[in-house]
């Protein structure tokens, strides 16, 4: 058990029979009446976000989830495979639960890590910073620009973001997945 003094952003907590994690909270002392804390929780399964707010103080059920290497291996229309590193089974995950933001980055053989809840992995994280291929994009004019412009770039996997107008198809990105970003060019 836990209390709402020791929320922490990342915390999965167990509602009702449901994993939540918890990423964002604020602790809130009104002039009157008693304190409370207003968070934003995510679904560790379905990834559906939800507002709650806790009395200051109450108690709630903290989970304690493993990671565990997984690495990706194909793909069946709906569900996703992972085979666990460990054990070499392979995980069905399904295309909801990875979520859209995750399956634009997601290429054959990628280590990625399972949370796992009572020995079974229930979720798939991929790595923050991916390494793709550009597949295309259109060549890069420098023209009025009095900082260096970007320009889009289709990645290997179906992605597009926004990349400097020297980057040419058949580079290979570092890429943060998170912000759908451009970090860096590893080869060319």
């Amino acid at each position: 058990m836990a209390s709402t003094a020791d929320f922490r952003n990342g915390m999965v907590l167990d509602l009702d029979g449901v994993l939540w994690t918890l990423i964002y909270f604020q602790h809130v002392k009104p002039g009157k009446g008693g304190a409370f804390v207003r968070t934003k929780l995510k679904n560790v399964l379905t990834g559906q976000v939800v507002e709650k707010t806790f009395r200051a103080g109450e108690k709630v059920d903290a989970v304690r989830l493993e990671r565990r290497p997984v690495q990706y291996s194909y793909t069946d229309g709906q569900l996703y495979f992972f085979m666990d590193q460990q054990t070499f089974e392979m995980i069905p995950i399904s295309g909801e639960m990875l979520g859209e933001e995750q399956l634009k980055y997601l290429k054959e053989n990628m280590d990625c890590e399972g949370l796992v809840h009572d020995g079974k992995v229930i979720s798939v994280e991929l790595p923050q910073f991916v390494e793709l291929e550009v597949s295309q994009t259109d060549p890069g004019v420098k023209g009025d620009t009095a900082q260096g412009g970007t320009k889009p770039a289709t990645l290997e996997t179906g992605a597009v973001i926004q990349v400097p107008l020297f980057i040419e198809e058949g580079d290979v990105l570092k890429v943060d997945r998170r912000e759908d970003k451009y970090l860096t060019r590893v080869t060319s």
